[in-house]
This record gives structure tokens, C-alpha cells and sequence, in this order.
């Protein structure tokens, strides 16, 4: 199973539902970074991502996007291949 790395906040929402529906899917480890601790962790985010608001989900070395964009993935059947190291 492909390594996942969430950039976080403690009180997002969307994170929780995140990490539960990767949870659902068999992942056992998350990599979670917590960019309301770390100013630095954020700019590097932002940087990396483009992107400002949190959860931003990697799954192996794709750029999966927030939550929504996980939950779209899951419904069109990707997820679970791109966990497993196949083209999503």
C-alpha cells in the first residue's frame, strides 16, 4: 500500500472525514503533519500544493487534493488502485 501524508488542522472537519474514509479503505498509517503547529509546515503546503486550505492529501508521490477531491476519487472507483500502486 502506497505511504499517505495529510497536511492537517486539529479542528478541520474535512480532515476527520479524510482520514476516516482512509481509514475505511485499509490505510493503517497516515502521515499526518500539522500545519496549525508549524507556520513553516504550512508555507511548505503551500508551496508544494498551490493550495491554502487543508486537508491536502498525498497518496505515494500523487497530489490527491483536499477532501473532496478524495471522496470524488472514491466514488469513481480510483482510490483504491492508486492505494494499491496502480494508475488512478
Amino acid at each position: 500500500m502506497q505511504a499517505v501524508k495529510i497536511y492537517l488542522t486539529a479542528s478541520c472537519p474535512y480532515c476527520v472525514r479524510a482520514k476516516a474514509l482512509l481509514k475505511e479503505r485499509g490505510v493503517a498509517a497516515i502521515d499526518e503533519v500539522r500545519v496549525d503547529l508549524d507556520p513553516a509546515e504550512r508555507t511548505r503546503m503551500v508551496d508544494i500544493t498551490g493550495r491554502r486550505t487543508v486537508p491536502q492529501i498525498f497518496i505515494g508521490s500523487t497530489h490527491v487534493g483536499g477532501c473532496d477531491d478524495l471522496v470524488a476519487l472514491d466514488q469513481r472507483g480510483g482510490l483504491l488502485p492508486l492505494l494499491n500502486g496502480s494508475a488512478a
